[in-house]
Order: C-alpha cells, then sequence, then structure tokens
C-alpha cells in the first residue's frame, strides 16, 4: 500500500454534515425542549472542581454559588452527558477509521509549540466569549437559528464576521 493512502482520510460531505447537526437539533428540542449546547458542561464542571477542591471560596462566590446545591451538582445535567457522548463517539469514530494518534496538524510555516499556542489561546477567548455571551455556537447559534430567533442568526454572523475578519492577520499560520 502507498503511503499516502494509507494516510488518506476520508471525511463526511460537510453539506451532509450540516444536514445531519439541523436534524439532530431539531430532534433534541422535540425530545428535551431545548437545543444543543457544550459551554454548559465545561461550566459544570468548573463549578464543580471549585466547589470541591475550594467549597468555601465556591459558596461565598456570588457565581459559582447559583449552581451549587444540597439536593442537585452541577453535574447532574443532561450538557454534561451530551459532552461526554460528544467525546466518546469521537474516540470511537476514530478508533473505527484508524485515525487515533498523537500529532499536530500545522502547516508548514509555523511548529507544532506555536500551532499548540494558537489553538489554546483560540480555546480560551472562544470559552470566555461563550460566557460573555451565554451560550456556545451550537447553544446560541445554531439552537437560535433553529428556533428563528433574531439573536441566533446575529451570534452566527458576528461568528462567520470576525473569524473572516481575523483570518486575514492570522492566515500565514495556516496557509
Amino acid at each position: 500500500m502507498k503511503n499516502n493512502q494509507k494516510n488518506r482520510h476520508v471525511y463526511w460531505n460537510p453539506y451532509f454534515g450540516g444536514f445531519l447537526l439541523g436534524i439532530l437539533i431539531l430532534f433534541t428540542f422535540y425530545i428535551t425542549g431545548r437545543g444543543l449546547g457544550a459551554s454548559g458542561a465545561m461550566k459544570s464542571s468548573v463549578v464543580s472542581i471549585v466547589d470541591t477542591v475550594a467549597p468555601t471560596h465556591a459558596e461565598n462566590s456570588a457565581y459559582y454559588s447559583k449552581f451549587i446545591s444540597d439536593e442537585k451538582s452541577p453535574m447532574n445535567t443532561w450538557l454534561v452527558f451530551e459532552a461526554l457522548g460528544v467525546l466518546i463517539g469521537a474516540f470511537i469514530s476514530g478508533g473505527l477509521t484508524g485515525r487515533i494518534n498523537w500529532r499536530v496538524q500545522h502547516s508548514p510555516k509555523i511548529t507544532s509549540k506555536r500551532r499548540l499556542a494558537f489553538a489554546l489561546g483560540g480555546g480560551i477567548l472562544f470559552g470566555l466569549g461563550a460566557q460573555i455571551a451565554r451560550g456556545c455556537t451550537s447553544g446560541a447559534a445554531l439552537s437560535g437559528m433553529a428556533v428563528l430567533s433574531t439573536g441566533g442568526f446575529i451570534t452566527m454572523l458576528a461568528i462567520f464576521g470576525s473569524a473572516f475578519a481575523f483570518a486575514y492577520f492570522f492566515r500565514k499560520n495556516w496557509i
């Protein structure tokens, strides 16, 4: 087998994947009464960690105390199970297609270290933005658009518009 055939990645058609994501969002609304979201799972995890490591701080904090209750753990939310399902599904998919290995994909123009630093910085900024916007791309934009919310369309335009604008300055890192 030739080396380029061995390392060939087969991905779904992005339009088909987007169609399936749209069907999934509508199905999620029908079953749960809510759309998809991922940032809530991260928030629940952070609240649980802070409550475990520094319970007094968590109880006295105006932010953390809103999510702490004696009757219910912050981890007992369907968003946590959704995020775990996504991670488990990704590992199953990667395992079945032989794509699980340690590698950093980047342009030949930058180093792996720089790529990881940009990815970490972008992830932190996106996480902060999700908290400020009270939802991530899935929750605020996709689920908002599924119910024809004006805010969902504005959020999606802002996400893609800012990505397009910033891409000009950072494109040399990838192309």
